[in-house]
């Protein structure tokens, strides 16, 4: 063995060393190496679908800001209709990754919610933020929460319709939790269907629904437009619960190791950044927010329901 490579050999152990980190080496050392070294993604493009919810804001982030590139992959968001697409473009493989509901990996894993495919939660992406929302229909004949929500069912009999996201998702649950503890029986007293995030509020519109259990902004949207109220919080229902995570195969993470670490960095250092200051947050909503980057073309598809 020549000294030339026992050189490049000890120097690419001591570069490699520092992507695990090494003590005292500068997270843009290891960046670098994680980049350009043996640990290189083995796939340089990676597709990550995300439903327009605020919790989508690591992965929207990770890729508008450059953390991808940094970590030697570029990162492609595709917004989502429905978790059900999601569920089935991670099944096939037209999704590398996804923001998911937690409940929904392990739904896939099991085959409960669909195919049955061995899946891989990588990282949590967010704790709390979701609500379940009243009709203000319920709400003006006094139905504010779930006590007197019961009282009013009782009154007035009639079929009730509640919407979650998924049916293994948290939503769903939260939904025939809140209800059960308000003596309600989720299964015989009411009647609970899926609906996607999006169309949430204007299913409520129109009536097809009494009440519903989803993440921001829909709740909030529900109040600005009239028509509903915030019964209760789910932070209220299990504090810090675990809810949106990044998703994908097992299979995917099994062939592409180098390239899922990569994401998972990137995708951990934009909510690092987020999480850093309020003006932070502030260009974080500005982005997803519909007036987000107006004469960006490149952002155009990325473009989310304004928060406000």
């Amino acid at each position: 063995m020549t000294d030339l490579l026992k050189t490049r050999l000890n120097r690419r152990t001591v570069l490699q060393a520092a992507t695990v980190g090494a003590v005292g080496v500068s997270p843009a050392l290891r960046a670098l190496v994680h980049a350009q070294g043996s640990d290189a993604p083995e796939k340089k493009e990676v597709k990550i679908g995300f439903i327009p919810l605020t919790d989508c804001a690591s992965v929207v982030m990770a890729s508008m800001l450059g953390f991808d590139k940094k970590y030697g992959v570029t990162i492609i968001p595709t917004k989502e209709a429905s978790w059900a697409g999601v569920r089935d473009k991670l099944v096939n493989g037209e999704l590398d990754f996804a923001h998911v509901l937690y409940g929904l990996v392990y739904g896939v894993h099991l085959g409960t919610a669909g195919p049955k495919k061995d899946m891989a939660v990588l990282m949590n992406l967010n704790h709390n933020g979701q609500a379940i929302t009243l009709s203000r229909a319920l709400a003006d004949k006094g139905a504010v929460d779930g006590p007197s929500l019961a009282a009013l069912m009782a009154r007035e009999k009639r079929e009730y319709t509640f919407a979650g996201t998924f049916p293994t998702g948290t939503h769903a649950m939260w939904m025939h939790y809140w209800l059960a503890a308000a003596g309600i029986n989720p299964v015989s007293g009411a009647k609970l269907i899926t609906v996607p995030p999006p169309q949430m509020v204007a299913n409520m519109r129109v009536g097809n629904m009494d009440g519903f259990c989803v993440g921001e902004p829909w709740n909030h949207r529900a109040i600005m437009d009239g028509i509903g109220i915030t019964a209760n919080t789910t932070q209220d229902i299990w504090r810090d619960h675990p809810e949106k995570v990044l998703g994908t195969t097992a299979e995917f993470v099994k062939k592409y190791p180098n390239t899922t670490r990569a994401v998972m960095m990137a995708v951990l250092e934009a909510s690092r950044w987020i999480d850093a200051s309020l003006s932070n947050k502030m260009k974080m909503a500005e982005t997803i927010a519909p007036d987000g980057h107006p004469n960006s073309p490149a952002y155009g598809h990325l473009k989310l329901p304004h928060l406000n």
